[in-house]
């Protein structure tokens, strides 16, 4: 399988928000038009209390600030004019957080709309926040790649279909959603690892919910087959490389006791190698193959059992045998 190398992704002001408005409760306060292209150079929030106090020497001035009670309480012990003199310390940070649903005062916004800080609110807590919102960038930062092949989701088992193209990835893929499954990307699938150290897959952004069908042409998914046919991500549980087999290849398993796995961004994933034939339902393969792992995903290994089996009634036999 061609892939692309990993790449981290820069993050801008403006996509943390967009990624986060929904978990973080995030809306925008001030200056939102600055969040366009602003950099975070670096992933991970700061409270700024000991600079806005005047120790400025390890201010992280690289991160998001997050102003929490404790902040807005010690600037509003201040006179007006030394208010106004602390926040302009913040004139270099990415962006401002106010927790706890708190509205910027009326002279700090004019401070800000001069500095140019996009501000947002949250109505979560600080900690809360901080929490959250350390996993949300830790996650947009993950190295990433780009694959061929079709993503789907198989009764909550994430599949991802790969071939040499015209093998039937996406005529299977499309199958599979009329069986009520669901797509998450066709033909090349973004593949990130997330803060729990599982794959995450997505769709390329210019490509989400539409598939190419070779006489067909370009269909749009969820128009189709409704808004349950797609699925915006999902954690990538197993690989089906669909290949086909020649006259010099040796016989493919056929027990399921070779176990291959692949490893993508350094998680190992299950890879199972499903020969193409003609005449052959690979419809009902895949999703039996996806119905399979998640029965290993759950403890029990058909193959492995059956072996065992085979293995106990065998030794009997030969105990027989010698007595």
């Amino acid at each position: 399988m061609m892939r692309r190398p990993a790449e981290t992704p820069r993050i801008t002001v403006e996509e943390f928000f967009e990624a986060g408005h929904g978990s973080l409760e995030l809306s925008w306060e001030a200056n939102a038009e600055n969040a366009v292209g602003r950099e975070i150079s670096e992933v991970a929030l700061n409270r700024p209390g000991l600079a806005l106090a005047g120790f400025l020497r390890y201010f992280a001035y690289r991160r998001i600030q997050v102003l929490g009670l404790a902040e807005m309480s010690y600037m509003n012990s201040l006179s007006p004019e030394e208010r106004v003199q602390r926040y302009r310390i913040l004139r270099n940070v990415p962006a401002v957080v106010l927790s706890r649903g708190r509205r910027m005062p009326l002279y700090v916004r004019k401070t800000t709309a001069e500095l140019g800080i996009p501000i947002m609110r949250t109505r979560l807590v600080t900690g809360h926040f901080m929490n959250a919102a350390t996993v949300l960038l830790q996650n947009l930062s993950s190295p990433r790649i780009r694959v061929p092949g079709t993503m789907i989701e198989i009764n909550g088992i994430g599949v991802l279909l790969e071939g040499e193209p015209g093998i039937g990835k996406s005529e299977i893929a499309l199958a599979l959603i009329k069986r009520g499954h669901s797509l998450v990307a066709d033909d090349v699938t973004s593949l990130t690892r997330d803060s729990t150290g599982a794959i995450q897959a997505s769709a390329v952004e210019i490509t989400r919910e539409h598939m190419e069908i070779r006489g067909l042409g370009i269909i749009h998914v969820p128009r189709i087959f409704g808004v349950s046919s797609i699925r915006g991500d999902m954690r990538l549980d197993l690989i089906i490389r669909m290949r086909k087999q020649t006259r010099e290849e040796g016989d493919i398993d056929r027990t399921g006791l070779d176990t291959t796995t692949r490893n993508v961004l350094g998680v190992e994933v299950p890879l199972v190698t499903v020969p193409v034939a003609a005449g052959r339902d690979l419809t009902n393969v895949v999703e039996v193959a996806a119905l399979n792992q998640r029965l290993k995903q759950m403890g029990h290994d058909s193959a492995r059992e059956l072996d065992e089996r085979l293995k106990k009634v065998l030794s009997r036999k030969e105990n027989r045998r010698e007595s």
